[in-house]
């Protein structure tokens, strides 16, 4: 198939590679000169803006990082959404705000252009294998159109609805699971540290015990033993903290745990770890905490 992809950063590059693998020709194109090379050398076509990468294709996926990245690509000057006809299959993979998710939909019925959501769960490296999870939401013969597009860079799709905004939704709330596990592995680190317990045997016991979780497993390595380069962002697990409080207040629902998270997060960037990874951030934030209690 032909396919457009726009935005090939941490995560859109490697998925961009397994769908070059899987033999589909790619049209991409990025904000930022020079990420995609990589995929040009592989075969892609350089698209010159985000409306060339539509011509003639079957698919446009977008993965930007956030709703303004994609107000500037899809609605600017040479924006996708001008440029895409009935025949094309826009597919979201972006995570934004359940509100820009409704008006994506609305805009693109108005339209009459096809779109289905499909946020991913997983680091880059687990989109280099392949192994994302995929959450798609759409119409039932839009989500069969776009099964052989998402299934060379996942290990699973899980349908959501048949509406667009509740793939995002549900991403969302997922990604609030994530935080939450990662808080709970960095005060418990903090606790066993106390009770002068190594936390890497703390937690192979009480993982083994209890949870028997490879995706506990996989985020307290990261936390013990921070990677050399930096998946996902404190800055991004702060976005997607806010976007789930958002879409929480405007459907009357009030999360405690999410509100005291977003201090967290508030407190860690403005100590500089903005841009720390996700997971080795929150971790240094339960050890500061931790810290000024005990002076405290």
């Amino acid at each position: 198939m032909r396919i457009g992809f726009l935005g090939t950063g941490a995560m859109g590059t490697p998925m961009a590679h397994r769908l070059i693998a899987a033999g589909h020709e790619l049209a991409v194109w990025n904000r930022s000169e020079g990420k995609t090379e990589s995929l040009l050398r592989e075969g892609a076509i350089a698209a010159g803006t985000p409306a060339e990468a539509e011509l003639g294709a079957d698919a446009v996926i977008t993965m930007l990082f956030d709703d303004h990245a994609n107000e500037e690509v899809l609605f600017g000057p040479n924006g996708l959404m001008d440029a895409l006809t009935p025949s094309t299959l826009h597919i979201a993979c972006s995570t934004i705000s359940v509100a820009f998710s409704e008006r994506l939909t609305r805009e693109h019925e108005r339209r009459g252009i096809p779109f289905i959501a499909a946020p991913v769960f997983g680091r880059p490296n687990v989109a280099e294998a392949g192994k994302l999870w995929i959450a798609i939401a759409g119409p039932d013969d839009l989500i069969e159109r776009a099964r052989p597009i998402l299934q060379p860079m996942s290990r699973g799709i899980s349908v959501v609805g048949k509406h667009p905004p509740q793939a995002h939704a549900l991403k969302l709330g997922g990604n609030f699971l994530i935080s939450a596990m990662i808080h709970s592995l960095g005060e418990s680190f903090v606790y066993a540290q106390a009770q002068g317990i190594e936390p890497e045997v703390f937690f192979e016991t009480v993982n083994s015990a209890l949870f028997q979780s490879p995706f506990y497993a996989a985020y307290a390595n990261v936390m013990l033993h921070p990677p050399e380069h930096v998946g996902a962002t404190i800055s991004l697990g702060a976005k997607d903290l806010r976007l789930l409080r958002e879409a929480a207040a405007a459907a009357g629902v009030r999360l405690s745990l999410a509100d005291n998270l977003a201090e967290i997060f508030d407190e860690a960037r403005r100590t500089g770890l903005a841009n720390e990874d996700w997971a080795v951030g929150q971790y240094k934030m339960a050890q500061r905490r931790g810290k000024l209690k005990a002076d405290g």
